[in-house]
């Protein structure tokens, strides 16, 4: 099963797992790598992640790019002309992981579209944002900035 990964919106490439085991990898840090391809050597650090999207926001050898990464069954879901999270009767986000509240977006009665950032989770010291499924009202926020969290547990409900 090949990897699509989208490069600041532009530029594709698919990678296997055979490819990918290829690579010399060394992590230097919770969010630094060491890479060596084709006798090249690079410097990657995570800079943010969205785990709902699967986008990333890189730097390698000091220069930053946006990458989105695709899976075979993300590209058929995409093709059958359905997308993650577009089912439009989702009440409620509930933590991807386990981590720390670092900043809430939204507050109890506004009014978000889909995708809009809702809070900011760190988790394994790399920001993730967790963003709305769907157009809604905010009906409840279930933790406050700073709070520790357990994977599955409720964030923020939807009128």
């Amino acid at each position: 099963m090949n990897y699509t990964v989208k490069v600041n919106n532009n530029l594709e490439i698919s990678i296997s797992p055979k490819e990918f085991s290829k690579l010399d990898i060394i992590k230097t840090s919770d969010s630094n790598y060491h890479i060596l391809k084709n006798n090249k050597s690079y410097k990657a650090e995570i800079i943010n992640s969205n785990f709902t999207d699967k986008t990333y926001k890189v730097t390698i050898n000091n220069n930053s790019y946006n990458v989105k990464i695709s899976s075979a069954l993300d590209i058929l879901i995409k093709d059958m002309g359905f997308t993650f999270g577009s089912t439009k009767h989702i009440n409620s986000v509930k933590a991807p992981m386990p981590g720390l509240i670092l900043d809430i977006n939204v507050k109890v009665g506004q009014n978000v579209k889909e995708n809009d950032a809702l809070l900011i989770l760190e988790a394994m010291k790399m920001e993730n944002i967790i963003t709305s499924p769907r157009d809604g009202v905010i009906k409840s926020i279930s933790v406050n900035k700073g709070d520790a969290i357990e994977k599955g547990q409720l964030l923020i409900e939807f009128e």
